[in-house]
């Protein structure tokens, strides 16, 4: 086995952990995410809390369980979300080609030329701050999967664009089939390699804009745990100096997205 495999395989396996220990979180843990310990705050690491506590007394190796279990099961939905827009749109474009084409790029390039952050900042501080948790969870992952499809669509549409005088599809036109049965029975599955490639790079894109989204407060709201919010508690240094085990949400957030890049297949793997 080769040391780029290797390293796959590596990859794989801390995503696949990872993952397994957010969706088990209340296995691993006996406390909830918003259970207060109110007579030990700011507490080291012990047997009862392995990674302590935060000021408010809240077990802080419960809230990066299930913090994760937010991130990153929500995260891939967004990410699914945005693709298959790009997916269906940047396949309809390549196909149809004229007019449809040049609308629809003309839409991505304005999309593109808004930088998402700010759009996301601008959209989500028109919501009332004092929306439910559940609402900001879905909220702010919504926004990521209708707002990140631009990137992604260019892609589709260059590999749908290729397709469009494609024996197959003269084929089908000949055959009569419906402009929408050939997208989806014909285009869209020759669009699958790319596709999946634009899924997987945009998950660590969407949980590094959801982290920044909370940390700025407009991602997800207390008492629900994410990332973001979990590393806004960093922002007192001397406590974070003091207790060096609040960096945990930190250091598992830049392996997993280093862990998703190193996952990759490669070109030849997707086919």
């Amino acid at each position: 086995m080769s040391a780029k495999s290797t390293l796959r395989a590596v990859s794989c396996s801390v995503l696949f952990a990872v993952f397994a220990a957010g969706l088990f979180a209340g296995y691993l843990t006996h406390y909830s995410y918003a259970l207060q310990f109110r007579e030990v705050p700011n507490a080291a690491p012990s047997a009862l809390h392995p990674l302590g506590t935060d000021s408010l007394g809240r077990d802080l190796f419960a809230r990066l369980l299930y913090g994760t279990r937010i991130s990153l099961l929500l995260a891939p939905a967004a990410a699914l979300l945005a693709t298959l827009i790009a997916g269906v749109f940047g396949g309809l474009a390549g196909l149809a080609g004229g007019w449809c084409e040049k609308v629809v790029l003309a839409a991505a390039d304005l999309s593109m030329a808004l930088p998402l952050l700010f759009v996301l900042l601008a959209l989500r501080a028109l919501m009332p701050l004092d929306v439910s948790p559940v609402i900001s969870v879905v909220a702010t992952f919504l926004m990521l999967g209708a707002l990140g499809w631009p990137s992604s669509l260019r892609v589709a549409w260059a590999a749908a664009r290729e397709l469009r005088n494609s024996d197959f599809l003269l084929l089908a036109r000949a055959g009569g089939s419906a402009p929408g049965r050939i997208l989806m029975k014909h285009v869209l599955p020759h669009l699958r390699p790319v596709l999946f490639a634009q899924f997987w790079i945009s998950i660590p894109l969407f949980i590094l804009t959801e982290a920044t989204l909370s940390m700025l407060g407009l991602g997800v709201m207390e008492p629900l745990p994410s990332w973001g919010n979990l590393l806004k508690g960093l922002e007192n240094f001397s406590a974070v100096r003091a207790n060096p085990w609040m960096l945990a949400p930190l250091v598992l957030l830049v392996v997993v997205v280093i862990s998703f890049q190193l996952a990759l297949p490669a070109e030849g793997e997707l086919a």
